[in-house]
């Protein structure tokens, strides 16, 4: 028999996993309650009847789950996701998913049709009974205008949203351009999901890696470690693909779980990518492990060229960075063209392995926000 979104939690804290937290345990019964909805529907009806049906059991209200970063909401999610068993049911990256709409009503547009929001929002509610969104925020003013829209259409067409946002609901688009025309979302949001704040007053991340290493040499021999860290700061989940739609291409992190990415340096800096592509990755995770980052020289300058701007990417963004590499920073480039620009680099690594490094970065951001 499949276990209930408690019973897998309390077999993550019997492994070890995870440690029991009372806020991330009052949430759980509400997961379950949806849990239990969603496998109660079966395959969707379909026909000119369906809307009826659905009118006669109406959906229940879905979940906003919010706090501080580091509190547990992607795991609590992920469990809930795991032990959901209904393909009508999809997990996926707010930022992500907002790029495929908007990759999806350009195709729509070249139909003819007058609204090209329609067509895709009937074929998400043709799919799916429940869609479960990490990291919801909002700063693009492209998908603030058509978020309202996209919800109002799914909601009427008994879609459940779970979300997890490391804001309150009425923080969403702060001060954004045109925000008033945004505010109809936010009460749509109270209206048809139950707004919840996940108030554990324990940072995770930041108490699993206080103190802790986080840049290994030689990377040869730091497999073991890394290992360690990732199936501490995963919480035991499964870990599965991060694909992220950028500018009509795809970049793929090989893993993501809670939050965290993990992915080799070949991965990501021996792939055509560029800035537009690392913003992409450092908006979507909370922590990025690196693996495998080799001596640099001019024989692979433009690979070393991606690693820098992959390193400013996730500075700015105040992402904790985890990584093995060939070399201490500042003997990962020493001769050829670009040696000498790397120093910054080298710094910036240096400045990102402090254990309060990403409280305090993202201290002086609220102080200057």
């Amino acid at each position: 028999m499949r276990q209930t979104v408690s019973e897998l939690y309390e077999s993550r804290i019997a492994a070890g996993a995870l440690r029991a937290d009372p806020a991330q345990q009052a949430v759980l019964p509400r997961l379950e309650a949806l849990r239990t909805w969603v496998e109660s529907q079966g395959e969707r009806k379909r026909g000119l009847l369906s809307g009826l049906f659905r009118k006669e059991d109406p959906p229940p209200r879905g979940l906003y789950l919010w706090g501080g970063v580091g509190r547990g909401k992607s795991m609590v999610m992920d469990l809930f996701v795991a032990a959901t068993d209904s393909p009508a049911t999809r997990r996926v990256h707010f930022h992500a998913f907002m790029q495929e709409i908007h990759r999806a009503m350009h195709e729509a547009r070249k139909t003819g049709v007058d609204d090209a929001l329609a067509p895709v929002a009937a074929a998400i509610i043709r799919d799916l009974r429940l869609l479960a969104f990490d990291e919801m925020q909002i700063t693009d003013i492209t998908d603030a205008m058509i978020v309202g829209r996209l919800f109002e259409k799914l909601l009427a067409g008994g879609v459940v949203v779970v979300a997890t946002s490391n804001r309150v609901p009425e923080d969403l688009y702060k001060d954004g351009l045109n925000r008033n025309l945004f505010l109809p979302f936010i009460a749509l949001l109270r209206e048809r999901m139950k707004v919840v704040e996940l108030q554990s007053p324990h940072d995770y991340r930041q108490h699993r890696l206080a103190g802790a290493q986080v840049y290994f040499h030689p990377a040869s021999t730091a497999r073991d470690e890394m290992d360690a860290i990732w199936r501490d700061l995963s919480g035991g989940g499964e870990a599965a693909p991060l694909v992220l739609p950028v500018n009509g291409r795809k970049v793929e992190l090989p893993c993501f779980a809670n939050g965290v990415g993990r992915a080799s340096f070949w991965d990501l800096c021996a792939k055509p990518l560029g800035p537009a592509d690392f913003l992409a990755i450092a908006g979507a995770v909370r922590v990025l492990m690196l693996e495998d980052i080799p001596q640099l020289s001019s024989t692979n300058y433009n690979e070393a060229k991606r690693f820098v701007t992959l390193i400013d990417a996730l500075y700015e963004a105040r992402v904790r960075l985890i990584a093995s590499a060939a070399e201490a920073p500042e003997r990962l480039y020493i001769e050829g063209t670009g040696s000498f620009e790397f120093e910054r680099t080298a710094s910036r690594l240096r400045e990102m392995q402090a254990a309060d490094w990403a409280r305090n970065a993202a201290d002086a951001g609220s102080a200057a926000r």
